[in-house]
């Protein structure tokens, strides 16, 4: 049975022009901080909710109000669009959630999707030393790459909704680029300052925004306290 996706607005914008940032939350987790630290710095405005009944029973409480799992915050003269999620998608709606992304993105007239992964390395890399590859679905979005100077992944694997939205954006012909940052391996608990390397190709990619990224280096042992409080067990109250 095909998976359905509803997305409810709450607030109709000219979106027209806009970059899209993928912010559903991946292996890596890069993408899901990404997103977080644009809504909180831009101060974007939640316009719609994704559900669907393949989505996880999750509400996020906070300021005390639950809010759905899946959301989208946007703002008209920043031309920006985030897709911010706080789970991790199972395999069998990753296409369902590209697809939905990629439909809302044309119908709104957005020029390009950004999405973001991890690259594992071995070698020990400090604060800021991170490498950033790019991989573009069009010959537009390799154009972008080329123009910005970030070198391009020549060989490798992209897997789950970067993939998805790589390859279903090549077929409509709509500009997908992937961000991949270098982190380091150290297993269980992700590089987290890699998502500041992101942010900072995002920066130049998007002339009407400026984002200050030095917050987010100097955050980095709060967020890594953060992420593992999200992988203990979850605690239930009555």
């Amino acid at each position: 049975m095909a998976i359905k996706i509803d997305v409810y607005n709450s607030k109709d914008l000219d979106l027209r022009g806009a970059t899209v940032v993928d912010g559903f939350s991946s292996a890596s987790i890069i993408g899901s901080i990404v997103a977080n630290y644009l809504v909180e710095t831009l101060i974007l405005d939640q316009i719609s909710v994704l559900d669907s009944d393949d989505f996880p029973p999750v509400s996020i409480v906070s300021e005390s109000k639950p809010k759905y799992p899946a959301r989208i915050f946007a703002d008209e003269k920043k031309k920006i669009v985030v897709f911010l999620s706080e789970f991790n998608p199972a395999n069998h709606p990753v296409r369902p959630i590209a697809n939905t992304i990629l439909s809302w993105a044309e119908e709104n007239k957005c020029v390009r999707i950004i999405t973001a992964e991890g690259v594992l390395t071995k070698e020990p890399i400090s604060d800021k030393e991170h490498r950033v590859y790019g991989v573009g679905n069009v010959e537009r979005a390799r154009e972008d790459l080329i123009r910005l100077e970030l070198q391009q992944l020549r060989t490798g694997i992209i897997t789950g909704i970067s993939a998805a939205l790589l390859n279903e954006g090549m077929r409509m012909d709509f500009d997908v680029i992937c961000l991949l940052a270098e982190v380091n391996s150290n297993p269980g608990i992700p590089d987290v300052t890699a998502p500041a390397k992101v942010i900072e190709v995002i920066n130049k990619l998007l002339p009407t925004v400026k984002i200050d990224v030095e917050p987010l280096y100097r955050e980095a042992q709060k967020i890594e306290a953060w992420i593992k409080e999200q992988h203990e067990p979850s605690q239930m109250f009555g």
